[in-house]
Formats: structure tokens, C-alpha cells, sequence
């Protein structure tokens, strides 16, 4: 393949293209569309960086929820089938797509449609790419990322290449084929993942509800759920258990705010995955802050639970270099006495707690859980070397499993990057089947 290298310093960032495509302005390449809903009855779509246009209530969690804080929909922006969507606060982070649908859309987002026969997808994707990304950001209007706006002179400024119609079409159907089979590998290991999930929830609930001892005799409870349980075990309350039964504050509310650096790490539901407390996102809070929300600083063996939003139930346990530390409303902390506080995170992953969460969860916009239905909650208690035994005896049981889904994972990231590459060079004239 022929290589056009481009030396005009206004388009050097396209690097290299096949040398028989051209180069031209987006404003030769798209014109933008307003037009407006009268009455909003359209079907109101959502543009995201993961998943390009989709209909709004797709994300919903919920039917009952509303499909926009809006108090109507009049005056939104149509969008047809094959139109360029674009988050223009946005825009630089890849929050845009070509729309599969008809329907409407943000009044404060772009539409544009394509001209002269040129195919939307292929520009779809090469705008989805980190070349174009970095364009879009250097011609974005603002001080900070959360003020950036690409406005539509600046768009219509960048230039593109413009492969020939025919190697548009081409480069889109090997883009679809790859990534079909790329979406089939991550759905499957998607589903290998879950199993792996059941398999060690399946451990724990069966370990902490019944013991290590194969010959321990066992009693009746009357508690659902929790039938049988070893003999010389009690059962007691969450609040029996602990210290404290609390949850943190928004910064807001006390005229603050969080950073992205700082003293006191600011912990919050997305910091809890998948039953581990995790450092990314990072978010602080300075000490003043801190000082006033001190009802809610950490410590050391805390016992972390999800109390609010889709995450609702996800738990993790606060150790030492988490620390000094404090957390929002969405959270709830539970300091632990007289009990393992690794045990009882375990317990708080069982099927038994998982039903009781969703059982006793108010269904709203958001799922919430109130601490008080959290402090009468049951929970099993073996003698306290006991306790120590079987959290040794899970942690053995799952390690291979933990690892399997660590890989899975990975592999799941490496195919998306991979993806993300394969996109990249085909959009570039590279690695497409001509």
C-alpha cells in the first residue's frame, strides 16, 4: 500500500492514509441538522463513549423510572437513521455515534448527517478513535474537562481523510465482522465469569451457614432461610455485633466538594466491586472537610456495604493503606465487636443476606437500603476460632476460583483493547480485507 505522509502542519496529526484517499474538512463531509420534535412523543435516545446512540429507556433500571428529568420533551433535537450524534461536552472522551434509530435526542447535543453518498459508520468509527478523540479535545472550548464543548464551527474545521465510497463500505463490514467474533469471546468469558461467581457464593453461603465439621449436629432455627444450622452455634443481630451501623455524607452538603488528590481518601459505591474494595476511582476530600464529617471517618477493619443505586449489596472490608479515609451516604460502615471482621464479610456475600438486601430494599429511582433494616438483619455465630477457621477454609476453597476470574477478566480487557486497534488501523487504510 501506498503511503500519504502529511507534511501541512495543519493536518500532520493524521499521520499516515493509503495515498489515493483524500483529506477534506468535516464540513465538506456532514451538515448539521435541526430539527425539532413538536410534541416529544418520538423515541428519546442517549449518547454514551460505550455504547454510541441507544434509546434512552434501555438504561433504565426500572420501567417505572423516568425516562428524563425534563419537564417535556418538546423542542428536543430529531435524529434519523444514520445520523452523527455528538455529546458536544463530550465529545473529546468519544461520547458520540451514528444513530440505528429514529427519535430525538438533547437539545444541547449535535446532529449531523453525512453528505455526498460517503457511508456514516466508517466516519462513526474513525471519530470513536484515540487519533480522533485527541483532535476533538484540542479543538474543544474550555478551561477543565468538565467545561469542554466542541462546537460546530470548530468540528466542521477538523480535517479527515475520505476513503473512496466503495473502501468505506469495505472497511465498515470487516470492522463488524471482527467485531462480531471479538463481542462472541467476551460474551462468553462474561458467562464463564458469573459461573465462576455462583460457584464461590455457593462456598461461602454453604460454609458459613453449615460449618467445616462434616459431623456437627444440628438444630432448628425457625428463621427462613437459615433452617438448620449447627447446634453450638447462636444467632444473633447485626447490631449485636458491632460497634457501629452508620453511613457517610455527601461533601456537598457542607459546602465542599471532592478532588481528584488530596489527604483523606473519599470512598463511594464505585469503589466496591465485586466484594473488594477497590482504590480507582480516586476521589479526597481535604481535612476541614474531614473534620466536620467525622461521624463518618474509617478505620481499620470496617466492614463495607452498599446501600443505594444500581450496586446495591456490594460489600469490602478497609484496611490499613486505605486509611485515613471517610465516605458518602451510599455506603454504610459497619464497625465490627467481638466478631471475626472477615467472617462477617463473608456473611454479608451469602444467598441468605443477597435475598434479605433485596427483600427489604425500597424500590425507587434508585434501589436504597435503610441501616436500620441492615442492623436487625440475622447473621450466624460460631465461637470465635471457629469464625477464624472457616474464613481460612474459604479462602482456600476460592483462591482458584479468585484466579480464574482474574484471568477471565484480563483477557476481557486485552480483547477490548485489542478491538479498540483493530478499529484504529482499519479506519487508516490498514489490516482491512480490500
Amino acid at each position: 500500500m501506498k503511503v500519504a505522509v502529511v507534511e501541512n502542519s495543519i493536518k500532520y496529526w493524521l499521520g499516515e492514509y493509503p495515498s489515493h484517499w483524500q483529506v477534506l474538512r468535516t464540513k465538506n463531509l456532514f451538515r448539521e441538522i435541526d430539527s425539532r420534535s413538536v410534541n416529544g412523543d418520538e423515541e428519546l435516545l442517549s449518547v454514551s463513549q460505550y455504547t454510541g446512540v441507544t434509546p434512552k429507556r434501555d438504561s433504565l433500571e426500572n420501567e417505572d423510572d423516568f425516562i428524563s428529568n425534563a419537564e417535556t420533551l418538546e423542542n428536543y433535537k430529531r435524529v434519523a437513521v444514520g445520523d452523527l450524534v455528538i455529546n458536544i461536552m463530550l465529545a473529546w472522551n468519544g461520547s458520540l455515534g451514528i444513530s440505528p434509530y429514529d427519535g430525538i435526542t438533547s437539545p444541547a447535543y449535535c446532529v449531523y448527517r453525512c453528505l455526498s453518498g460517503n457511508n456514516p459508520e466508517y466516519f462513526g468509527y474513525l471519530f470513536s478513535t484515540a487519533l480522533f478523540k485527541g483532535e476533538f479535545r484540542r479543538n474543544s472550548t474550555g478551561i477543565i474537562d468538565s467545561r469542554l464543548r466542541l462546537y460546530s464551527d470548530k468540528f466542521f474545521s477538523i480535517f479527515s481523510v475520505v476513503p473512496p465510497k466503495d473502501e468505506q463500505v469495505r472497511i465498515v463490514e470487516h470492522i463488524k465482522a471482527q467485531s462480531e467474533k471479538i463481542n462472541c469471546f467476551i460474551a462468553a468469558k462474561k458467562r464463564f465469569i458469573e459461573l465462576l461467581k455462583e460457584q464461590r457464593q455457593g462456598i461461602i453461603t454453604q460454609t458459613v451457614t453449615k460449618g467445616i465439621n462434616p459431623n456437627a449436629k444440628f438444630k432448628t432455627t425457625g428463621i427462613q432461610g437459615l433452617v438448620q444450622i449447627p447446634e453450638h452455634w447462636q444467632v444473633r443481630r447485626l447490631k449485636n455485633v458491632s460497634k457501629t451501623i452508620s453511613k457517610g455524607t455527601t461533601p456537598s452538603t457542607v459546602g465542599s466538594k471532592t478532588t481528584e488528590e488530596g489527604v483523606i481518601r473519599f470512598l463511594r459505591a464505585e469503589n466496591l466491586y465485586e466484594n473488594k474494595l477497590s482504590l480507582q476511582p480516586t476521589f479526597y476530600i481535604d481535612e476541614e472537610t474531614d473534620e466536620i464529617l467525622f461521624r463518618s471517618r474509617l478505620e481499620t477493619n470496617d466492614v463495607l456495604i452498599v446501600i443505594a443505586g444500581a450496586t446495591l449489596g456490594r460489600t469490602g472490608i478497609v484496611s490499613e493503606n486505605v486509611l485515613p479515609a471517610n465516605t458518602n451516604q451510599a455506603v454504610c460502615f459497619i464497625r465490627p465487636e467481638n466478631i471475626n471482621p472477615e467472617f462477617l464479610l463473608l456473611w454479608l456475600q451469602t444467598s441468605y443476606i443477597a435475598s434479605q438486601i433485596w427483600l427489604n430494599a425500597t424500590q425507587a429511582a434508585q434501589p436504597n437500603l435503610a441501616m436500620g433494616k441492615i442492623s436487625v438483619f440475622y447473621i450466624l455465630f460460631p465461637p470465635i476460632v471457629e469464625q477464624s477457621q472457616i474464613v481460612e477454609h474459604i479462602k482456600n476453597e476460592t483462591a482458584t476460583i479468585d484466579t480464574a476470574i482474574a484471568k477471565a477478566e484480563k483477557e476481557i480487557e486485552l480483547i477490548k483493547e485489542y478491538k479498540e486497534a483493530m478499529i484504529a488501523e482499519a479506519v487508516m487504510g490498514y489490516n482491512y480485507k480490500k
